[in-house]
């Protein structure tokens, strides 16, 4: 809320007079002022819930109102199942083989030992029979090549069976942490875009307005709630350019208003420009002219007393 600077100056200029001199105002006039927070959602949608309504004064973290959500829903379940599916492969590659399969290649390596145990005793036979010279010595290196032959055999199975018992290589196990990493990653960001679609009071605050109302579209980023937090309603109040030396930030005021007890305030902050400067140059005579803005602030508690647009009168 502005005031014109000819209203201002006439309050200034409108001070009793006695003996043609001006007497030295003690009394300034000023307003309350509200600084608002516009809630807005990032995202565009339909204002599925609107919980609020306003006049109505809301806690930290109240539920204010929520867009519809099913594409962000949507999104965020995909995204939770390749977080799953990218966790499925990372442990998988951790881990050997199935049990069903290294029971396959044990029976087999059983097999094999089978088959060695009868090739050695074969080849002990022809020994014999080689020794009576019952066979030629052509059998004897038949045998011995068996032997030679389900030796290897076992060998290859018990290689077969380490590797299956091992994880898989370091690479691709850092290939597949990193594919775990993107998808958490990206589930970070649906449930991001889905805790957008509802927005909660960052403050405790009266609800000034509710610029939609539920169901009809709102376009990405236009406000839909705005909120009025006690800490943001403060003073302004005018004084003429001969104080201004006389007024330091920090310092007490009391402030009155009609029908309210007085409340007392801080100065928070001193204009460095004038609001209202006389169409003259700058001279003794007409430097009462110059008024310059000041900010004081209150406690939470006691600013809910007070109006945005309230008139207030300051004293030192």
């Amino acid at each position: 809320m502005k005031f014109s600077n000819y209203f201002l100056l006439s309050i200034f200029t409108a001070l009793p007079l006695s003996g043609c001199q001006q007497v030295e105002p003690t009394v300034f006039p000023g307003y309350a002022e509200g600084e608002y927070l516009r809630l807005a959602a990032p995202f565009a949608g339909n204002l599925a819930v609107l919980s609020v309504k306003r006049g109505d004064r809301v806690d930290v973290n109240a539920p204010l109102f929520a867009l519809e959500q099913e594409n962000e829903k949507a999104a965020r379940e995909e995204a939770k199942a390749r977080v799953a599916h990218a966790e499925s492969q990372r442990d998988n590659l951790r881990k050997g083989k199935r049990p069903d399969e290294l029971a396959a290649i044990r029976a087999q390596l059983q097999q094999a030992e089978a088959g060695l145990a009868l090739s050695q005793a074969d080849f002990k036979r022809q020994e014999q029979l080689i020794a009576a010279k019952f066979i030629a010595a052509a059998k004897l290196d038949e045998a011995r090549a068996a032997v030679a032959r389900d030796r290897a055999r076992i060998s290859e199975l018990n290689a077969q069976l380490n590797v299956a018992q091992l994880a898989g290589r370091s690479d691709e196990i850092a290939a597949a942490e990193a594919d775990v990493r993107a998808a958490r990653d990206q589930l970070a960001q649906s449930d991001w875009r889905l805790a957008q679609k509802s927005q909660r009071a960052p403050r405790a605050a009266l609800v000034a307005d509710t610029l939609y109302t539920q169901g009809e579209w709102v376009a990405a980023g236009m406000p839909v709630i705005s909120l009025l937090p006690n800490e943001n309603i403060k003073i302004k109040f005018f004084a003429p350019e001969k104080n201004l030396s006389a007024i330091k930030i920090g310092q007490p005021v009391k402030v009155s208003c009609d029908g309210c007890e007085p409340i007392t305030a801080t100065i928070s902050f001193v204009a460095s420009q004038a609001e209202y400067t006389a169409p003259l140059i700058y001279s003794k005579e007409n430097r009462a002219s110059l008024v310059f803005m000041i900010e004081a602030k209150m406690s939470p508690e006691i600013a809910t007393k007070l109006h945005p647009g309230q008139p207030v009168e300051v004293r030192f």
